[in-house]
């Protein structure tokens, strides 16, 4: 559900809405992100901090949504109604990006954004926005969620929902890996659900997919 924001938020937030604005992202300041609409769906960078008495740590993630993935995933995931057209089908942190996944931005509390932002425009310039724009394709999305199906997938947090999405992405790229993930997948999820009724609305899924034509 969207939250206020903290001064610090709303600082941070001036000082990079110009540069996110230069490059068609749109500030939706309750959602702590920045967003820009695509043909496929859309493109953000998510900004997650967190406030202790001696320092303020901000996680910075960014992804993508691909519509044609989400409109058949969300009929089949739990998410809430109002966060499925908010759902991203990929995201990953800049730390997890550049193999340090515990990295997080840290500053004083009342400290001056201005280095965080130096570091996260060059970031986005340098790989962030390239990187967004060659993976907001089904195939693109394909590969990132299904290239290692028996390893976890650092561009998505839940590896269940991994799962999902990924069977749909190799179904609407017509892979040919596709009858092997539906074992690989089924496999896991019971793995790491142990959840009767998870397993039963991966099936449905399965069945679905297999009736299904992106025509």
């Amino acid at each position: 559900m969207p939250t206020m924001n903290s001064p610090f938020e709303t600082n941070l937030f001036r000082h990079l809405s110009q540069f996110f604005a230069d490059h068609h992202y749109l500030l939706l300041a309750d959602q702590k992100q920045f967003r820009k609409i695509t043909a496929t769906g859309f493109q953000n960078v998510i900004f997650s901090p967190s406030f202790y008495q001696n320092e303020i740590l901000v996680d910075i993630l960014f992804g993508t949504r691909n519509q044609q993935v989400e409109q058949i995933a969300q009929q089949f995931l739990r998410n809430t109604p109002e966060y499925r057209d908010h759902a991203n089908t990929t995201i990953i942190s800049i730390g997890k990006f550049r193999d340090m996944p515990y990295f997080r931005y840290k500053l004083n509390p009342g400290e001056s954004p201005e280095m965080l932002c130096a570091d996260v425009e060059s970031f986005f310039l340098k790989q962030g926005f390239s990187f967004l724009d060659q993976t907001r394709s089904v195939q693109a999305i394909d590969t990132l969620l299904n290239s290692q199906p028996d390893q976890p997938c650092k561009f998505l947090y839940n590896q269940t929902h991994r799962c999902y999405k990924g069977l749909i992405a190799a179904h609407l790229n017509h892979s040919p890996q596709f009858d092997g993930l539906i074992d690989r997948y089924r496999f896991e999820l019971k793995r790491q659900t142990q959840n009767a009724h998870e397993q039963l609305r991966f099936e449905r899924l399965i069945a679905y997919l297999l009736h299904y034509s992106a025509n």
